[in-house]
């Protein structure tokens, strides 16, 4: 009896493991279970995305009307902008004229705003809740410099002044505030001028989206530097926008009832996604019991234990994606209705959070796709190549980073696209797909011949080494493993203990005496020859 029993028992555990392993097909012929799963995710996709596209179109009029704004405050503020940057800043002067003309310029406009301005703007408060400029300047604290005698005394420490200027001292004559000696400025050890204010503003266009306007408070800082000290000043504009709840709106009309529809929508995704997550955590707990009925068996019957590989074949990688997706939508989607009813104005975050999930939620879609063998391929392809892949980029990236660093030391100071370490790197990766590759040879400066070869050398060393041979063996590690799957499929994938111990056989009489497990025995009898061909996909 006892025999017959740990029989029965190896039996039954066998037929669970092929459910378990078993595509929702074959689990409703097996065992008529719906696979709610499956049309949950189909309903998820269908939902998620249009959240995404409908919080898409919103986040995409808030961020148009931020940089319109910088815009205009450019044109407002900088005296002769041409409406294209210099650089990474907005234009430069050169003469002492020129930069109190400059200064007085902004002060100006700042008072004339009601006045210039064709968007609804207002004045606002800054952090000591004044409303009006402030102006700072930074200088060394006291020098003298005589260039023709190359001569130099003066005391390192940096000094800075601020004043502020309101409404009321900008009604009164000009000729006051310009005349003050704040703004007799010594150039010589003058660092930088910092005009910094803040304007309110609402956009109104998202009334014709049928949603509620946003209320902007715009932190404006414009910065005149001149730490170089090279007859150059170069004006930075800064525009640091925040969306705040509006005090007092008055709206009538469809917004309102349409607000309410989408936060009904965006609860509603948050319960499928909800159902969604307690489903995918039960099935990996569930996957988590059977590894275990599977690993004391084993060592019961066979005295050892099992590999490594099989054990994570219980993991189910699939689900672990989907809870993730899941828990980014339930937090994005929150934080999307927060957003909705002026409660929060992250839209960067909640975008992230939507994105992200959405990303999520359509690659899941492959593991669908993965139960058809020719479908299949790419997954299994990815799966052999990903680790020897991961080795291999490890030791190319030595040598990207040691091109990245050169490039930043050498070639920096004469090519704008080694400026900075970011951007090499960003230049590099488009040098090894290909791209701008002539534009790169071509921008150096040939200030020094010495510099000029070296670039030369660099260049065609480094396109030589990652086109022509790093990016070959790339594609010869993928090229590998997708040859080694197809003649698994062809001549059969290696088997192991998992896949052996399925592959026995019991007898079903034996089975069905068991009356507790007479459901996960029952199936041996309902299913087709063909349901015995698996593809253990994680």
């Amino acid at each position: 009896m006892a025999h017959l029993d740990s029989e029965m028992k190896e039996e039954c555990l066998r037929e669970d493991l092929k459910f378990y392993f078993m595509n929702p097909c074959e689990k409703y012929r097996a065992r008529h279970q719906i696979p709610w799963k499956l049309g949950l995710q189909i309903l998820k996709i269908v939902m998620v995305t249009t959240q995404l596209v409908r919080f898409g179109l919103s986040n995409q009029l808030v961020v148009t009307f931020k940089e319109e704004n910088t815009i205009a405050f450019k044109y407002l503020f900088l005296k002769g902008y041409s409406g294209i940057d210099e650089d990474t800043y907005s234009c430069s002067i050169y003469t002492q004229e020129d930069a109190y003309e400059s200064i007085f310029y902004v002060i100006n406009q700042y008072h004339r705003l009601k006045n210039t301005s064709l968007g609804t703007l207002g004045y606002g408060e800054n952090e000591e809740n004044i409303i009006g400029l402030k102006v700072c300047k930074q200088h060394y604290k006291k020098g003298t410099m005589f260039p023709s005698n190359e001569t130099l005394n003066i005391d390192s420490d940096i000094e800075t002044d601020c004043t502020h200027l309101d409404l009321q001292a900008l009604s009164k004559n000009p000729q006051d505030w310009k005349n003050s000696p704040f703004f007799r400025l010594e150039f010589y050890r003058l660092l930088q001028v910092e005009i910094s204010f803040h304007l309110k503003g609402i956009d109104l266009q998202t009334m014709l989206s049928r949603e509620l306007p946003d209320c902007y408070v715009f932190q404006n800082t414009i910065t005149f530097d001149n730490r170089a000290h090279s007859g150059k000043i170069k004006i930075y504009f800064d525009s640091d926008a925040n969306i705040e709840e509006c005090k007092d709106f008055n709206i009538s009309g469809s917004v309102q009832k349409n607000a309410q529809y989408v936060l009904v929508f965006d609860a509603f995704v948050i319960v499928i996604c909800l159902a969604s997550l307690i489903l995918c955590t039960r099935s990996i707990v569930l996957a988590l019991s059977l590894r275990k009925r599977f690993l004391t068996f084993f060592l019961e019957k066979y005295k050892r234990h099992v590999c490594n590989a099989d054990q994570w074949e219980f993991i189910n990688g699939w689900y672990v994606l989907v809870i993730i997706s899941d828990l980014m939508t339930i937090i994005g989607s929150i934080l999307k209705m927060e957003i909705k009813v002026k409660n929060l104005t992250n839209y960067d975050l909640c975008s992230i959070l939507l994105g992200t999930s959405t990303l999520l939620v359509w690659v899941g879609v492959i593991r669908y796709l993965g139960y058809f063998q020719k479908y299949n391929v790419l997954i299994l392809t990815m799966q052999a190549s990903l680790p020897k892949v991961l080795r291999f980029c490890a030791c190319a990236g030595m040598i990207y980073l040691g091109y990245t660093f050169c490039g930043w030391i050498v070639l920096g100071p004469y090519h704008s696209k080694f400026v900075a370490l970011n951007t090499v790197s960003e230049c590099l990766f488009s040098l090894v797909n290909g791209d701008d590759m002539f534009a790169t040879f071509a921008q150096i400066q040939q200030k020094s011949i010495l510099v000029w070869l070296f670039s030369r050398l660099y260049l065609y060393s480094f396109i030589s080494l990652f086109t022509y041979m790093i990016l070959s063996l790339f594609i010869a590690l993928i090229t590998d493993s997708y040859d080694t799957i197809k003649k698994y499929q062809q001549n059969g994938f290696p088997e192991t203990d998992l896949q052996g111990f399925l592959k026995e056989r019991g007898s079903e009489e034996k089975c069905q005496k068991e009356p507790s497990a007479l459901l996960s025995c029952i199936c041996c009898l309902r299913r087709k020859g063909s349901d015995d061909r698996f593809i253990l996909t994680n």
